[in-house]
């Protein structure tokens, strides 16, 4: 298998605190250099939340400029994502920041359980953020809890709300929400095929002790892979990740392993159909 597998870093998350994990980045300037470190271990695309000084999540875009800035000076050519959950704001405000810009934005098109609530997307807020992204040039990253939210994407790219073929991430391990389940993960890779395509990229997400399984999982299957401190803060059982660069390391040894290379920035921008950036 040699086709380049494109690692996505979650670098901080609205829920992980350094209580958790010292290392989880808070500050813009920690997510800066966990970001820089991270992509040099291997990362080519960076999922950003910002946060609070008391650590609580944030949607202020001005936070969200400040990272954007920080990151366009020192990962040159690195995939800048926003997330636009519903942890970080209600209504409107998950999307202020999509003026700014970023390549890619998280938008999940519906609503399922989890851990303590319920993670609500409405249709008409769905399609209001999904509106901004067509505005602004910005490429969605479906993130996919439920089979319901694949087909909803294949939908709205069909009518037009989607404007390029959908990077569909698969989330899997959230409580409450979608197992980790072997069966129904291949199922997703040939639902995302038939959809949109036998060569269409696609990437998984595994949350917690799962993280591994599904970078696993997904570098052997020919998708992309998705790491990072928001999903997982430790290496194993008994030991904490020092760095979200250490969790992408992680990743880097699995493609190696399996004879994938990793994407470069450059490769990643070309498989998601991104404007090339000059370093």
């Amino acid at each position: 298998m040699s086709d380049p597998c494109i690692i996505c870093v979650a670098i901080t998350g609205s829920l992980p605190t350094k209580a958790n994990n010292p290392a989880v980045p808070i500050a813009i300037s920690e997510q800066i250099e966990s970001t820089q470190e991270a992509f040099e271990a291997g990362a080519s695309i960076v999922h950003a939340h910002v946060r609070n000084d008391d650590e609580t999540p944030s949607s202020d875009p001005e936070k969200f400029a400040r990272l954007k800035e920080g990151l366009e000076k020192h990962c040159r050519g690195m995939i800048i994502q926003f997330s636009t959950g519903g942890r970080s704001g209600a209504g409107h405000t998950r999307g202020g920041m999509l003026p700014l810009r970023p390549d890619m934005a998280s938008l999940s098109v519906g609503s399922n359980n989890f851990p303590t609530r319920v993670y609500e997307n409405p249709p008409d807020l769905v399609d209001w953020l999904a509106a901004e992204m067509r505005t602004y040039g910005i490429k969605p990253e479906i993130e996919a809890f439920d089979l319901s939210h694949i087909l909803q994407a294949a939908k709205m790219h069909a009518d037009g709300r989607i404007k390029d073929v959908p990077y569909v991430q698969f989330v899997m391990g959230v409580k409450n929400a979608m197992p980790v389940d072997r069966e129904v993960f291949d199922f997703y890779i040939r639902t995302v095929k038939r959809l949109f395509g036998e060569g269409v990229p696609w990437c998984a997400a595994g949350i917690g002790a799962q993280q591994l399984t599904l970078n696993e999982w997904a570098v052997t299957s020919g998708g992309h892979a998705r790491t990072g401190l928001e999903d997982n803060v430790r290496l194993d059982r008994d030991t904490l990740a020092p760095s979200n660069a250490a969790l992408v390391r992680r990743v880097v040894e699995i493609c190696e392993k399996n004879g994938r290379p990793v994407a470069t920035p450059s490769e990643a921008r070309r498989v998601l159909g991104l404007k090339e950036i000059s370093v």
